[in-house]
């Protein structure tokens, strides 16, 4: 992982453009994203409610995502998801999963290294 990072300025003005950008393709269904990305608009609003700490709350929080009310863009733009949606999408889920496991793998590794290895192992010739 790269030690870049991005200041609030800046991630804040990215994160404007990735929800317009959304708003502007209604045409790209929600299913297809998490299918290809592993995450969609209503990901992204579930983000949004967690970060702002009670202060928005879900439908709020899509609401803001939407540019409208969920309902009303369901309504509008939704279109009924096909098997191979949904299958792709499932296949993304697990993708995620094995992801956050290998994330929580490798931070564990790194909280026990060095301490749980013997000098031996790490002062070879000891």
């Amino acid at each position: 992982m790269s030690d870049i990072s991005l200041d609030d300025r800046v991630a804040a003005a990215a994160f404007r453009r990735l929800v317009e950008h959304l708003r502007l393709r209604r045409d790209v269904q929600n299913i297809d994203l998490m299918g290809e990305t592993g995450f969609c608009r209503n990901c992204l609003a579930d983000w949004v409610s967690e970060a702002s700490d009670g202060a928005l709350d879900r439908d709020q929080a899509r609401e803001a995502v939407y540019g409208m009310p969920f309902a009303d863009w369901k309504a509008r733009y939704q279109q009924p998801a096909t098997p191979e949606q949904l299958a792709r999408m499932e296949a993304s889920l697990g993708i995620n999963a094995k992801a956050r496991e290998e994330v929580r793998l490798d931070e564990a590794l790194e909280e026990s290294f060095p301490a749980s290895d013997p000098p031996s192992l790490i002062e070879p010739g000891r």
